[in-house]
C-alpha cells in the first residue's frame, strides 16, 4: 500500500508511505502534479478508481514503479473531505483483474475515518495550543480553558477510538485477503460483502452437486518418473481444472495429489448447478485432452475421468482456527468418486439423476449398472458424449444465483 498526501500550495501528490515499492527509489511516482493522472481523477470524483491490468492501462506516473514491483493492479481511494482533498490511499496487487466490491467498499471505509482522524487530529493540536494561551489569562479565562481541555480530552478519546476502528478495518482486509488463498475467489467475496459472513458457512444440508475427476494411470506415473516431471505434470493439470472451475463459478473444495472434487451450489447457491457441473466436466474433458496428447509424447501415459453425482450433503466449515475450509459431508460426495473410479481415459460417468437433470442438453448413453463399493444396490449410470448447445453459451450467473 501507498500513502500520498496532497500538498495544495504546491498542487501536488508525496508520496508518504510505501509498503511493497521502494519509497527511497528515484521515479515519476514520488512526486505527482495535480492534474492528467489517476491520484487526481479519484480527488476530483470523489470516488475510489482501479486499474484491472497495469499492463494494458494509459501511461500513469505509478505504472511503472508498480508494474517494476511485480504488482498487475492497482486501486486508488482518495482522502477528501468537504473542507478539501488531504491526499490518496494506493492499494497495490500482484494479480491482475477486478477488485472485488468487498474490497472496495472497506478501503472507503477506511479511507473516510483516516480522513475523519486527520481533521481531528488537526483540530486537536489547535485545540491544545489555544488552551495553553488561554491558561495564562485572568480566572474567567482560565475556567474557559479547562472547558477547552475537557474537549481536548475527550477528542482524544475519539481518535484513539478510530484507530481501534481503523485497525480492526485493516485486519478484516488482511482475513479477506488469507480466505482467497484457501476458497475460490467468489466465496471469499461473498464472505466479505455479506453483513454476517458467518451465518453463510455454518452447518447447513443442501442439494449440490459434486464433481469428482483424476488422472488415469497417474500412481503408476509417479513411480516411474522423476519427482520434478511429476510436479510439472501436476501443474499443467491444476492450471487448466482452476480456470474452469472459476469460470463456470464453482467451489473447489479439495484437491490431493491428481484427485480433485468441486461443489455446485455451495455457499453460492444458482439454479443450474446440475448443468454447469456437467458443462464445465465437457469442457475439461476438451482441454485436458490436447494436455494428455503432450504428456505421450513426453513419454507419460495418462488418461483423465471425471464422475458426477447430484444428492444431498452437510455443508460447514472443517479444520482448526489457523485453517479452516469449507467442505461437504454426504453420500453424494462418494458416488462422485467412486463413477470417476469407474471412468475410462476421456469418460464423464454421470448418475441417472444428473442426467435427468441435462438430458435436453446432451448426448449420452447408457452403461451396465454398476457396482460401487460402499453401496449396497447397482448403481443407474450414463456416459455422457457431448454438449448439445454451443460452447460459448453459457448461463448467466447474475440471472440464476439465488444466495443463501
Amino acid at each position: 500500500m501507498l500513502i500520498y498526501g496532497f500538498d495544495a500550495e504546491r498542487h501536488r501528490f508525496n508520496l508518504v508511505e510505501a509498503d511493497g515499492i521502494d519509497r527511497s527509489a528515484d521515479g515519476a511516482h514520488v512526486t505527482i502534479d495535480e492534474g492528467d493522472n489517476i491520484l487526481s481523477d479519484a480527488a476530483r470524483s470523489g470516488e475510489p478508481i482501479a486499474l484491472a491490468d497495469l499492463d494494458h492501462a494509459a501511461e500513469q506516473p505509478l505504472r511503472e514503479a508498480a508494474i517494476a514491483a511485480g504488482f498487475h493492479s492497482v486501486l486508488v481511494v482518495p482522502l477528501i473531505d468537504q473542507q478539501g482533498t488531504l491526499g490518496a490511499l494506493v492499494v497495490l496487487r500482484r494479480a491482475d483483474g477486478e477488485f472485488a466490491p468487498g474490497i472496495i467498499g472497506l478501503m472507503r471505509t477506511f479511507a473516510n475515518q483516516a480522513v475523519l482522524a486527520m481533521r481531528n487530529a488537526r483540530l486537536f493540536t489547535e485545540v491544545d495550543a489555544k488552551g495553553r494561551e488561554l491558561a495564562a489569562a485572568n480566572e474567567t479565562v482560565r475556567a474557559q480553558a479547562d472547558k477547552l481541555k475537557l474537549q481536548t480530552e475527550q477528542l482524544k478519546d475519539w481518535n484513539k477510538s478510530l484507530e481501534e476502528r481503523v485497525k480492526t478495518q485493516l485486519g478484516e482486509i488482511e482475513r479477506i485477503r488469507k480466505l482467497e488463498r484457501f476458497l475460490a475467489p467468489q466465496v471469499a467475496q461473498l464472505i466479505a460483502s455479506s453483513d454476517s459472513p458467518e451465518g453463510l458457512l455454518t452447518s447447513q444440508r443442501r442439494e449440490v452437486t459434486v464433481v469428482f475427476c483424476d488422472l488415469r494411470g497417474f500412481t503408476a506415473f509417479t513411480e516411474a518418473t522423476e519427482p520434478e516431471e511429476a510436479m510439472n505434470v501436476l501443474r499443467e493439470y491444476h492450471a487448466a481444472l482452476g480456470e474452469l472451475i472459476f469460470k463456470y463459478e464453482g467451489t473447489l473444495d479439495k484437491y490431493a495429489g491428481d484427485g480433485v472434487m468441486i461443489l455446485f451450489n455451495a455457499p453460492i447457491q444458482f439454479e443450474d448447478h446440475t448443468r454447469r457441473a456437467v458443462k464445465m466436466a465437457v469442457e475439461m474433458r476438451e482441454t485436458i485432452g490436447p494436455l494428455t496428447e503432450r504428456w505421450r509424447n513426453r513419454g507419460h501415459s495418462l488418461g483423465f475421468g471425471i464422475g458426477i453425482a447430484l444428492g444431498y450433503a452437510t455443508l460447514g466449515q472443517v479444520g482448526f482456527e489457523q485453517r479452516l475450509e469449507y467442505a461437504a459431508i454426504g453420500s453424494v460426495t462418494n458416488l462422485a468418486s467412486r463413477l470417476c473410479g469407474e471412468a475410462k481415459p476421456n469418460q464423464i460417468v454421470v448418475s441417472r439423476r444428473v442426467y435427468g437433470m441435462v438430458e435436453p442438453f446432451v448426448e449420452a448413453r447408457a452403461l451396465d449398472d454398476l457396482q460401487l463399493k460402499g453401496f449396497n444396490h447397482p448403481v443407474l449410470a450414463m456416459e455422457i458424449l457431448s454438449w448439445r448447445e454451443e460452447a460459448g453459451n453459457v448461463v448467466d450467473a447474475s440471472a440464476v444465483r439465488r444466495r443463501g
